[in-house]
């Protein structure tokens, strides 16, 4: 069978076709050719709007990404400063802590206080997690805190 009969056959036939999108379609509905042959005109005003789609959906994709990059320079310059705080933080006038008894761990609780430390006598711990504007704690700081509440600590000597 020729392709040109193979298509006349296919375009009077009532066969449905699925489209790689998963939508049905009728193939008497198609525009079906030879591929080997010029294309009809119909096709190549298919081909040029599924460019110009294709080029808007490009440049939504290239605009999503310079935002996202965006965003993600900006969160990372937050990190930074709030890294930074952290360390200057027992330097800060309000500090309630004595800053001898302070140490600094960052991850995952940005200072652990040993109260009393600088006098000879811890007299309690304080776990301080420093957060700036809307900033809110992680799941594992969370966890930390919960942990604390519930009283579960132990102290351990490694030998």
């Amino acid at each position: 069978m020729q392709v040109a009969e193979l298509i006349k056959n296919l375009k009077a036939s009532d066969l449905f076709a699925e489209c790689p999108c998963g939508e049905e379609f009728k193939l008497s509905d198609a525009t079906l050719f030879d591929g080997t042959k010029a294309f009809p005109e119909e096709a190549l005003e298919a081909q040029k709007e599924l460019s110009k789609d294709l080029e808007k959906r490009e440049n939504i994709l290239a605009k999503k990404i310079s935002q996202v990059t965006e965003k993600t320079a900006i969160t990372t310059r937050a990190t930074n400063v709030g890294n930074f705080l952290e360390l200057a933080l027992p330097t800060a006038k309000d500090f309630k802590w004595i800053v001898p008894d302070s140490k600094f761990l960052g991850k995952p609780i940005d200072l652990l206080v040993f109260n009393g430390l600088s006098k000879g006598k811890v007299e309690s711990l304080s776990f301080v997690e420093v957060k700036t504007g809307k900033a809110t704690l992680s799941k594992n700081e969370k966890s930390i805190r919960d942990a604390l509440e519930d009283h579960k600590v132990s102290y351990k000597v490694f030998v």
